[in-house]
């Protein structure tokens, strides 16, 4: 652990309930670490961890860093106040997307497994940055290994799809299925209305919902491995 003090965090309001995961989207490790030391930024996180396994310390896990921005999660909309937010060194999509290399990962789940103890985290709160924020952002992207770190008890993981990506409902089933499939987001945690409707917001909780748990194929429609994977899901809460 390298201690890295970020001047950028304030006092939580809320207890720790969350893990939220992103990717830094930066060029570097080095210039993602800048940014968050850097006062007029405005932005931090709990921790970082490097392609390598570093593990830098930014703010301590009893105040506020701000990492979430605009976002809810299961009726909380003041994400900061309420999680821990660890940024993993990776370009993201504007730098290629590139693949997290396995000594990351590796330091990684330890440092996630301590701090879901520490604070008693249930498993539906660890979240990616597009989960609580799926109309802004995409992290930590299609490429995390959200299997891998599930086997290791962190997160909820529902299994592999079954296949039936390209099996789409057919229009009199249509609104049912969207009914369906939004009860079943909400019920994980994701902050979307029970209204039936297939509106921008939907189309964007679905894509990160697929990012997360289908990523092989993220375009926001409803087909029937997206509803099967959501129920699935629902069902482990």
């Amino acid at each position: 652990m390298i201690d890295a003090p970020s001047p950028n965090h304030n006092a939580r309001k809320l207890p720790v309930s969350m893990l939220v995961l992103h990717y830094t989207g930066m060029e570097s490790g080095k210039a993602a670490l800048d940014r968050m030391r850097d006062p007029e930024a405005e932005v931090s996180a709990h921790y970082m961890v490097e392609e390598d396994g570093r593990i830098f310390r930014l703010v301590g896990e009893s105040d506020r860093a701000w990492h979430a921005g605009r976002s809810d999660w299961n009726g909380v909309t003041d994400v900061n106040s309420a999680s821990i937010g660890i940024e993993i060194v990776n370009g993201g999509h504007d730098f290629g997307l590139p693949d997290f290399p396995n000594a990351q990962i590796n330091a990684l789940i330890p440092l996630c497994k301590r701090i879901l103890s520490d604070h008693d985290i249930p498993a539906r709160n660890v979240v990616g940055h597009s989960d609580i924020a799926p109309e802004r952002k995409n992290d930590p992207g299609e490429k995390f290994p959200w299997a891998g770190l599930g086997a290791a008890g962190i997160g909820l993981w529902p299994g592999e799809g079954n296949g039936d990506r390209r099996v789409l409902l057919e229009p009199g089933e249509r609104d049912r299925g969207v009914t369906l499939l939004q009860r079943a987001l909400a019920g994980v945690g994701y902050g979307i209305a029970l209204d039936g409707v297939m509106s921008e917001r939907m189309v964007a909780v679905v894509r990160a919902f697929q990012r997360r748990y289908r990523p092989e194929q993220v375009d926001g429609v409803v087909d029937m491995e997206t509803l099967d994977l959501a129920a699935r899901l629902a069902r482990m809460i």
